[in-house]
Parts: C-alpha cells; structure tokens; sequence
C-alpha cells in the first residue's frame, strides 16, 4: 500500500514538474530553440520535483547523506528517466510536425515515458540509506 501512495504523489509531484518542465521550455524556446531550452526546462523541473518529493513522497525515507550530495544523487538518477523523456520528447519534435508546432504534446509524452523509471531510482538509489 506504501508502494502505491508513493506512486501516486510521485505521479502529482510529476505534474507539477511537467508544469515547470513546459513552462520554462515556452519561455526560453524562442531564445534557445526546441531542444536546448528543453535542456533547460528539464534541469528546472529536476530541481523542483527533489524539492517536492524529498517532502511529500519520501518524507519517511533517510537518505542519509547531505542535502548536495542527495540532491547530486537526484539529478544524476533523474538522467535515466530523463533519458528515455528527450529521446520520446525529440522523437515526437521530429517526426510529428503538430508536435514541433504544440511542443507540450512532446513534454508530456517524455514525462510519461520517463516516469516509471525516475521513481524506480528515486526509490531505490535516492532516497534510500542502502544505496551506494
């Protein structure tokens, strides 16, 4: 039951990040283009979701390190998922030309592509005193 609770605030944490994530990709797109502002929409919405999942999703689990290092642990683990999100993200910018003209088609593809594995790593190297 503890599994499906965490699950389910990270999915909401997750749509806050997406939140974030399509927010700041509309505001620097013009600037930076489709794909290096979603680098930086990405790396925002990093931030943000360790924010709210070391307080809500995790609240009960120590990783036992300080809050740079977890938080170094975070953004590398959130790579993997974040991985599997660009590449479905850039995929759909490519090949879908309603997708480059409505990008956030695109983000919230990647962000549920990418989901599952960022909580699996979340869970079990973040956010964990076990981990390495």
């Amino acid at each position: 039951m503890i599994v499906l609770k965490e699950l389910f605030v990270f999915g909401i944490v997750g749509v806050i990040g997406f939140v974030v994530d399509a927010g700041v990709l509309y505001l620097c797109k013009s600037a930076l283009g489709l794909y290096l502002g979603r680098l930086v929409s990405f790396a925002c919405a990093v931030f943000a979701t360790w924010l709210l999942n070391r307080q809500f999703t995790f609240k009960h689990r120590e990783s036992g390190v300080s809050l740079v290092r977890e938080f170094g642990r975070y953004f590398v683990s959130m790579l993997g998922g974040g991985a599997v999100n660009y590449a479905t993200y850039a995929a759909l910018v490519y090949f879908v030309t309603s997708v480059a003209m409505q990008p956030v088609w695109g983000v919230a593809a990647g962000s549920l592509a990418g989901m599952m594995v960022n909580f699996l790593l979340a869970k079990f190297f973040v956010f964990s005193k076990t981990s390495i």
